[in-house]
């Protein structure tokens, strides 16, 4: 039997029913006109929310386990994913606004056909648009699918090494690995949105689909550090959100 589901109803997974931590999220959410709804990940089986907001805290029910269940299904991986950080309580810590997700190794026809989707592709016969790939081994299955759409493929293989790239010139879209050397790619998203060349700048981030559970938790806790004790007002919630419609 089908769920019904409301155009402007967003599903918050990685929260476990009954502990009220899905309560601020929840508000924040009503405010801005959406309808939020509390799920687990079988549902959307059944339904099909506008969007998922996904607790990827440490204290989240498995966030990163979902992350890749949903991203490795192609009944269900297109859905928009909004990664959160909620704390033990459930406030509202931070937001990270990412592109999209890819699984590895990747779909090329699949990876594609998002870039398109996402209106990434349109100017790539005309211009000379540089597209940076940052991963400490150089991904060339995701760099030869993206120069055959038509790009320049500029690679990093450092955060650091990243953000002096992006410091010359503008990059169109990015790609970068969970984690770097030096830092996570949470860590250099949020130092992009801090140069005028980068802060607008779609980066796609790309997942092992063997993801281990020491690696889970390593992210888990990199992202804890970079929000420590902050937590998002309703609107500075929302604005994050707004600018993803």
């Amino acid at each position: 039997m089908a769920l019904e589901t409301n155009a402007r109803e967003l599903w918050v997974l990685g929260l476990k029913a009954g502990t009220g931590r899905e309560t601020q999220i929840c508000s924040y959410l009503e405010a801005g006109g959406y309808r939020c709804r509390l799920e687990q990940i079988d549902r959307l089986s059944t339904g099909r929310p506008l969007g998922i907001v996904l607790d990827i805290s440490p204290f989240s029910e498995d966030g990163w386990g979902l992350l890749l269940q949903i991203k490795s299904d192609p009944a269900i991986r297109n859905i928009p994913i909004l990664p959160v950080f909620l704390s033990e309580t459930g406030t509202v810590g931070g937001v990270f606004p990412v592109g999209g997700f890819f699984t590895l190794p990747v779909d090329n026809r699949y990876l594609l056909e998002r870039l398109s989707i996402y209106g990434l592709t349109e100017e790539a016969e005309t211009w000379d648009l540089q597209v940076l790939l940052v991963s400490s081994n150089g991904e060339e299955q995701v760099a030869k699918a993206v120069a055959a759409a038509g790009f320049d493929v500029v690679s990093a293989y450092t955060g650091k090494e990243a953000l002096a790239l992006t410091s010359i010139s503008p990059k169109y879209f990015s790609f970068c690995s969970l984690m770097l050397p030096d830092m996570s790619a949470f860590e250099l998203l949020e130092k992009f949105r801090h140069y005028p060349y980068s802060k607008n700048t779609p980066m796609f981030m790309l997942l092992k689909e063997d993801m281990k559970e020491g690696e889970k938790a390593a992210i888990s806790r990199e992202i804890a550090h970079l929000v420590r004790k902050k937590e998002l007002t309703c609107e500075e919630f929302l604005g994050y959100l707004r600018r993803r419609e």
